[in-house]
């Protein structure tokens, strides 16, 4: 019996947030199961995305990602997005809802400003990423989506109240979304990360006190790395995971399973 595939080779993938840190590594690791990929990072730091698309060409000795403007708070962004990749590509095969942000502040101290800020780019705009792609994968009757989410959409930690309440929507958002989009050969999933060094978690992580507290927490008493991530987009991204959908695949370092 043939071994299921992780290879992406003919695939567009498309990657939120991937100028930096997550996304970024992502992008490379989807390329180099062979997906053509586009980086997108906000309209004023472009030229993030385009350092990644030439680290992938270097890496790929090919020309194998492009760089496009995303911000997911906007729509017309979104759907500009969907059509110059089809435009360029022809297609959108996997959409990873990369893009995210963090405020980390006490909940009696949380604003209208701060709640919004966080539920926009972290859950509105997954929603609306994974809408206007996910019109297009249901045309084709096929694509994997994978959000995102967190522990902290599955558990609660202290000054995470806008990022544990986005969080989890995304989780169950994840699953209502596989539930519509499966009969259209749409998977849905998403991976929840623990604390991941990168440098929206730098702040927090060089606090010793809550460095210690997370270390307590981890039975594998390390931090996670970008590239510890990387094998489960890919899983979730290929054709080994053509029966997983709604499913939320949790990479903590067993912290949940204390």
């Amino acid at each position: 019996m043939a071994s299921a595939s992780f290879r992406l080779d003919g695939k567009v993938a498309v990657v939120t947030g991937s100028g930096s840190g997550l996304g970024r590594t992502f992008a490379l690791g989807l390329a180099d199961a062979g997906a053509t990929v586009v980086v997108t990072e906000l309209p004023g730091l472009l030229g993030r995305a385009e350092v990644v698309v030439g680290e992938i060409a270097a890496q790929m000795d090919r020309q194998a990602a492009i760089a496009l403007p995303l911000d997911v708070t906007s729509l017309a962004s979104i759907h500009e997005l969907v059509r110059t990749t089809v435009e360029r590509l022809g297609q959108m095969d996997v959409l990873v809802n990369n893009a995210g942000i963090q405020i980390a502040k006490p909940a009696l101290d949380v604003t209208e400003e701060d709640w919004d800020r966080v539920l926009g780019v972290d859950l509105k705009g997954v929603f609306f990423c994974a809408q206007a792609v996910g019109r297009h994968m249901v045309e084709r009757r096929q694509g994997k989506i994978i959000n995102v989410a967190s522990i902290m959409g599955l558990i609660g930690y202290r000054e995470r109240a806008p990022y544990c309440s986005a969080k989890a929507g995304v989780v169950n958002l994840t699953r209502e979304l596989a539930i519509e989009w499966a009969p259209y050969g749409v998977n849905v999933n998403a991976i929840a990360p623990t604390f991941i060094r990168t440098p929206l978690t730098e702040p927090t992580l060089s606090r010793p006190e809550m460095y210690d507290d997370i270390m307590y927490r981890m039975p594998i008493k390390r931090l996670g790395l970008p590239e510890d991530l990387v094998g489960g987009v890919i899983y979730l991204a290929s054709p080994a995971s053509d029966l997983v959908t709604g499913h939320t695949l949790v990479i903590d370092g067993g912290w949940t399973a204390m």
